[in-house]
């Protein structure tokens, strides 16, 4: 406690400050963990409300009500998402040819693997049998989970076309709202809003153009060495890309080991791998930096914490909602005098040799 100018100022120590922030932290991660099914539908919804408004917009200047304009818009978008679907769709059913293939190469590798292990060990580990009946009994419960969280999913997936209307209806009132809300800044909130939509429309934009050069380098590579599906194979991994570090090892896995169960060659998974590192290393140093540009760009051990922080709140829709919501807070920081150190901890970092 301290007197000045005969006013009482009473200063917290340091562990009771300590102790109101991990306070507070926690409050938000549990209100947002019990809060998913309305943040994450409207989260989702408002991202593509923002990558659609300027045709919304262009419609609107062509005397189209702001209703039917955002009709318009919503539909726009759905036709690009369903086309999505009935490729992959129609990808997929070409591996039901090739279920009988993977199981039965499959089943030689393990029981190879078995005939290398069985001399060194006591046990008989038995005949290889794969057999789907089997499995779906046995992992019934596991099954029955999931198919009851893809259906909460998919009813929540009809929630979000509401909101992506609504939200392109009352874009200028519910900016109004939050201008209106700081008397004070209203201009440095003006400003804050716009660029915010800016950055989001940048990184989608440049997400999208990203996934589209890799689709064809990764389909290009796959149908070159003779890869079966390549088309499939690509466009998937290169859609993987959204979620960084993460999705692209996954996307790579996938045609690594359908080459290595479809093929009598070492070599061609090897290429496959070899091809795909290759890529990787183009769309890290030299497509995202120049198409999606660094005013968006994360440094490296925030995406990975953002990654980590969204799976572990949310699950898979965390990692991929986390990274544009890490790029709007990178915004707010750096328009923000007492947070821009934390906007300067979000960016991109210089590496430079030697020790400071």
């Amino acid at each position: 406690m301290e007197q000045q100018d005969n006013t009482v100022v009473y200063i917290l120590p340091w562990y009771v400050k300590t102790a109101a922030v991990l306070l507070m932290i926690t409050l938000i991660i549990y209100g947002m963990i019990a809060a998913k099914a309305i943040l994450v539908p409207f989260l989702f919804a408002l991202i593509f409300a923002i990558l659609l408004s300027p045709l919304c917009r262009k419609l609107e200047s062509w005397k189209i009500p702001r209703v039917i304009a955002a009709i318009l818009s919503l539909l726009t978008g759905l036709l690009i998402f369903l086309a999505v679907i009935l490729f992959f769709y129609s990808q997929m059913s070409g591996f039901v040819e090739d279920v009988d293939q993977i199981q039965g190469r499959l089943g030689e590798i393990v029981n190879d693997a078995k005939g290398v292990i069985e001399p060194y060990i006591d046990t008989d580990i038995g005949e290889f049998e794969l057999n789907p009946v089997v499995l779906i009994r046995e992992n019934f419960d596991s099954l029955s989970k999931g198919i009851a969280s893809a259906a909460t999913t998919l009813t929540l997936a009809f929630i979000i076309p509401v909101y992506i209307v609504l939200l392109l209806m009352f874009r200028s009132f519910l900016k109004d709202f939050v201008i209106k809300s700081f008397v004070n800044e209203q201009e440095r909130v003006k400003r804050l809003i716009n660029k915010i939509k800016l950055v989001v429309q940048h990184y989608l934009l440049g997400m999208l153009k990203v996934i589209a050069i890799l689709a064809v380098l990764n389909s290009v590579l796959l149908l070159a060495l003779g890869v079966k599906h390549a088309i499939f194979f690509g466009v998937f991994a290169a859609m993987l890309n959204v979620i960084p570090f993460v999705g692209p090892l996954i996307g790579s896995i996938l045609p690594i080991m359908y080459a290595l169960l479809t093929t009598d060659s070492l070599w061609i998974p090897f290429f496959v791998l070899l091809g795909f590192y290759i890529i990787q290393l183009f769309e890290s140093n030299l497509f995202t930096p120049s198409i999606v540009g660094s005013q968006v760009s994360l440094n490296p051990l925030i995406t990975l914490l953002a990654i980590f922080i969204g799976a572990q709140i949310w699950g898979l829709v965390g990692m991929i909602l986390f990274i544009p919501a890490g790029a709007v807070l990178k915004v707010i920081f750096d328009e923000t005098d007492s947070l821009k150190p934390l906007g300067f901890l979000l960016g991109k970092a210089e590496t430079q040799s030697g020790a400071k």
